[in-house]
């Protein structure tokens, strides 16, 4: 198994764990300290050596950060974690305030007095971030202070586990589809035109793509925990641990770049500093400690241009992509099959139903890792939008349920995510009427039409609004952007309230609208679209860009008010069945392909 059902969120241990990092704190002369989920290289997963949030406060979500005072303490998430913080983190040492993270400083002024030092570890906070946080504290006479050491990682002591060390796999070019000398000139030239003589990159996932290399050092994303600095011109260093260089590794890397340790990387940011250097640091992604060491005057704000570069799919990826959304989907329509026959027998339980999932994707033989930790919520665990099942959580599947399943396939050709939502026995009629309120907005994404510069928050009420008819919402993004065989969340694109990036042919989104009922039941659809080129409607004089839909699996027509919907979505959504039908069937035993002929009849 990819995943595993230990309950690693403890917040009985936190008491003693926050008295031991208090004490680090007084002698420190640090009057409160910050404890970000995340590592240096500000990744959305980290390795378990950087679970420093989760070990002090039991919170085992994939964004917040908590804040210890020398009284007090409070934890910040967003909307995506508030059921779940309520039922891990222990409220008598971290209360949950309801400001989110962008707010930090009211919280910090009202709690520490004028003069007070709030400690952070350099390594652990953009730039960006530590730069607003100042802005917020200084009328407030608070100052913040980097910390030599973690003092996370000094009351861990030898129980922190070892830093990651697995080795570099590496991307052949019939999948990346560009040679990395191709995509290293590409950089360059950016950095000529801009008259800048380096950049430093941090981000994994842009390291990896730039270069064709991928690795395990982070649960479910193939990615190496690696820096790089790429020169306006000649080749670029790579600073990554030795024994992470196989021979093949090598060989890929020869003449490509130079190979250095991590430890010599700050050495060459500051011996760019001494030389004058113009450097492009992405000061929104890149640690405080780098652009520190840079000086504010050679530190130039830009973007990370992989990130873009990387978004927008090539023809090799997107042939690579549509390849893994077939092979995923027949896992999927075999996991789907048999759900239907075991659950509302009482056989299934969360956990079998993630094994049983995942053994289905191994099946093809092509399953690399899964894309994250499959979120598998029967009834009122549904309705925690991140929900992670334990031996302690798991539940039964129950007739009369909503079921919630959230999952995807590391393939090397491509990643996967995928949502449904399966009725258990029968539906309530608010069930079937909140379903078809989701799947409204699903369908209005998945044809949608756009013009060249249209972003993710233009779209976003379009999932909404059938939903806002009626005085519900969600409260997460409609869509995140998706990797190459990399993250299964990527930048910059998004659908979502903060989608400001214009959307661009082969970029790939999720499309997955959702509605949760605390303590009753949740509800998401999901599918990865991607931005297909503009092209002129019949009848129009303008070019319109939409979306193609990867994803290839039914959606329960069970839960589906006919009523509900217009005719024309009663029409996608009998042509995407029909489609899902002739693609898949073939690839099916002929049990399964009976099975998924009845899940995809017309409506």
């Amino acid at each position: 198994m990819f995943q595993s059902f230990d309950n690693s969120a403890d917040s009985t241990q936190s008491a003693a764990r926050v008295a031991r990092v208090r004490v680090l704190m007084a002698k420190a002369g640090l009057d409160a300290l910050l404890v970000p989920r995340a590592d240096e290289h500000q990744g959305e997963y980290v390795p378990p050596s950087a679970e420093r949030l989760a070990w002090l406060t039991g919170f085992t979500g994939s964004a917040g950060l908590a804040v210890l005072t020398l009284r007090s303490g409070a934890l910040l998430v967003d909307g995506r974690y508030t059921v779940q913080a309520r039922r891990q983190v222990d409220t008598r040492l971290f209360e949950l305030p309801a400001l989110g993270r962008p707010r930090l400083g009211e919280w910090l002024a009202e709690k520490v007095g004028k003069g007070a030092v709030v400690g952070f570890d350099p390594w652990l906070h953009t730039a960006a971030e530590v730069s607003r946080l100042e802005a917020q504290l200084a009328p407030k006479g608070v100052k913040l202070r980097p910390t030599p050491r973690n003092l996370v990682d000094r009351a861990w002591g030898t129980e922190r586990p070892e830093p990651p060390r697995a080795p570099i796999i590496v991307q052949p070019l019939k999948r990346a589809g560009r040679s990395p000398a191709d995509k290293i000139a590409d950089v360059q030239r950016q950095l000529a035109d801009s008259g800048q003589t380096a950049l430093i990159l941090t981000l994994p996932d842009s390291i990896c793509w730039l270069l064709n290399i991928r690795g395990s050092d982070v649960a479910h994303n193939p990615v190496v925990l690696a820096f790089a600095i790429v020169p306006a011109n000649g080749r670029p260093e790579l600073f990554v641990a030795p024994e992470k260089v196989t021979d093949e590794a090598r060989a890929h890397l020869a003449g490509l770049v130079r190979l250095s340790p991590p430890e010599a990387l700050l050495d060459r940011v500051r011996a760019l500093r001494k030389a004058g250097a113009r450097v492009r640091i992405d000061h929104d992604s890149a640690a405080w400690a780098l652009v520190g060491a840079l000086g504010p005057k050679l530190a130039e704000k830009g973007a990370d241009p992989c990130v873009r570069l990387k978004a927008a799919k090539n023809a090799a990826e997107l042939a690579g992509a549509r390849a893994a959304h077939e092979r995923d989907g027949v896992a999927v329509v075999r996991f789907l099959a048999w759900l239907d026959r075991g659950a509302p027998k009482g056989k299934v339980d969360e956990i079998e139903a993630v094994r049983r999932l995942e053994s289905f994707r191994a099946d093809t033989n092509a399953l690399a890792e899964i894309s994250f930790d499959t979120i598998s919520g029967s009834g009122p665990n549904g309705a925690i939008v991140h929900y992670r099942v334990t031996a302690d959580t798991n539940r039964r599947l129950g007739k009369g349920e909503l079921f919630l399943i959230d999952s995807g396939g590391q393939y090397p050709d491509g990643t996967t995510d995928i949502t449904r939502t399966v009725a258990i026995g029968k539906p309530s009629e608010e069930m079937r009427e909140r379903f078809t309120l989701v799947l409204k907005g699903h369908i209005a994404i998945a044809t949608a039409r756009f013009p060249k510069g249209t972003r993710g928050i233009d779209l976003d009420p379009f999932a909404r609004r059938a939903l806002w008819e009626r005085g519900l919402d969600y409260d997460h993004g409609t869509g995140h952007g998706v990797g190459s065989y990399l993250s299964v969340h990527e930048g910059p694109q998004s659908i979502s309230k903060s989608g400001m990036v214009a959307l661009e042919p082969g970029m790939i989104c999720s499309n997955e609208p959702g509605y949760y009922k605390e303590g009753a039941y949740g509800i998401r659809i999901e599918n990865l679209v991607v931005v297909t080129p503009p092209a002129t409607p019949d009848g129009g004089d303008r070019e319109m860009m939409g979306f193609e839909t990867l994803t290839l699996a039914p959606i329960d027509r069970r839960l589906v008010a006919r009523k509900l919907l217009s005719e024309a979505e009663r029409a996608w959504l009998d042509a995407y069945h029909a489609r899902v039908a002739a693609v898949l069937a073939p690839k099916l035993d002929a049990e399964t392909a009976r099975w998924l002929a009845a899940a995809c009849a017309p409506i």
